[in-house]
């Protein structure tokens, strides 16, 4: 059988045969946040260029519909219900049977190549090399860095343990493809790796003025008050402490400013407001729960000024895409993550500290030209690099790549 996608604004894809594809993901999928996003885009292009699919993945989370994609889930003897982000002793249990379901989908299936994210590149290039299957290691984070703020992992001598392995990994996949800004780290450590770099699309629609009004109104903030929208994951790297500490000194030049912080998960919500009292008695700060991602365009919508604190880390934040694609101007943390996708063209960047983000949210809030001429040049980027059919033809390279090594 034979897909033909069609013909699109900048383009005609390659007609490619179908043909089965196991994809390896070590998550909760799906579940709404950062990994199980991008995998689900992945499956997405792989369904629409008529691979069939099978996915391994976690006992936990929802299976979502998408044509030629079948889901297969590892054992959950231990019956948990719930995976943090980053390590965890929970997420090392479900690799275990993650492996074990591997083994038994390479003795029993034929596949075309093995994607594996993350941790599960490992046991992917072992049995691939086993099972005569390629290998496609799909890095969504840099390993050491991963773990570096782990007391287990942070010394000197586990930090080069840790590079060694990621640097071994780098070398036995048969393809490498990263996330935005991780390209220079595997360039460092396998300089001959055969290499592309993810740019995800931006494919949230736009809210109607209706729906960010509703909003508005639902939230309780008047129509005169500009708001400051965090969306993303209230993970420690995410420089949520120096976005809050910041609060203060804005409202203190543009003391209408209302913060919205979207993401957090349902105990820390109301543990954050409690510890912000005066900023919530103020009206200052919404602390929002985490919500389907079908919900995120109407927040969007609602904001003058996105903000990325995000204080350390190589891999770019996918809420960026999103950002970009909305047309909103954005106030990002000066760090190689960011500069991945953004530059002084398409973002105000900042130091990490709250002093520096409480400047660059003023400076946009105070300035709505610069705001919008910043908000325009991130929306054309995006409509120039980040369109659907963009990362659509990403993958399809990736594959035919893949096909022409063989």
């Amino acid at each position: 059988m034979y897909f033909f996608l069609g013909v699109g604004v900048r383009g005609r894809l390659e007609v490619l045969p179908s043909q089965r594809i196991l994809v390896v993901a070590p998550q909760p999928f799906y579940e709404d946040r950062g990994t199980p996003i991008a995998v689900r885009q992945l499956l997405q292009a792989l369904s629409q260029l008529a691979f069939e699919v099978d996915v391994l993945t976690y006992p936990i989370g929802e299976s979502i519909e998408i044509p030629h994609v079948r889901y297969f889930r590892a054992l959950n003897p231990l019956r948990l219900r719930r995976v943090p982000i980053g390590f965890s002793v929970t997420k090392l249990a479900l690799d275990v049977t993650l492996v074990a379901a591997l083994i038994h989908r390479l003795s029993t299936g034929v596949y075309k190549c093995i994607h594996a994210l993350e941790e599960a590149a490992f046991p992917a290039v072992v049995l691939g090399r086993r099972f005569g299957v390629p290998v496609i290691y799909d890095m969504q984070s840099s390993l050491p860095e991963q773990l570096a703020r782990h007391f287990a992992f942070r010394g000197a001598a586990a930090q080069r343990a840790l590079s060694g392995l990621e640097g071994w990994l780098l070398r036995r996949a048969d393809s490498v493809v990263s996330s935005s800004g991780l390209a220079p780290r595997v360039r460092e450590l396998a300089p001959t790796a055969r290499l592309r770099e993810w740019e995800y699309s931006g494919t949230l629609p736009q809210a109607s003025p209706e729906e960010a009004a509703e909003l508005r109104r639902c939230l309780g903030i008047p129509e005169e008050r500009p708001v400051v929208l965090y969306s993303g994951t209230f993970e420690p790297y995410q420089g949520l402490p120096a976005l809050l500490a910041a609060i203060p000194q804005v409202r203190a030049e543009v003391p209408e400013a209302v913060f919205v912080l979207v993401g957090a998960p349902e105990r820390e919500a109301a543990l954050m407001a409690r510890a912000h009292p005066a900023l919530a008695r103020e009206g200052a700060l919404r602390i929002i729960q985490r919500q389907p991602r079908e919900r995120i365009p109407a927040y969007l919508a609602l904001a003058d000024v996105v903000v990325s604190p995000r204080g350390y880390g190589d891999n770019l934040p996918l809420k960026i895409f999103d950002y970009l694609a909305a047309g909103k101007p954005i106030v990002a943390t000066d760090i190689p993550a960011h500069r991945a996708a953004l530059d002084e063209e398409r973002a105000l960047l900042t130091g990490c500290s709250a002093p520096d983000l409480a400047r660059g949210i003023v400076t946009l809030l105070r300035d709505p030209e610069l705001a919008a001429r910043l908000a325009s040049a991130g929306h054309a980027h995006a409509e120039e690099r980040l369109g659907w059919f963009t990362f659509v033809r990403s993958v399809s390279e990736l594959y035919r790549e893949l096909d022409r090594a063989a």
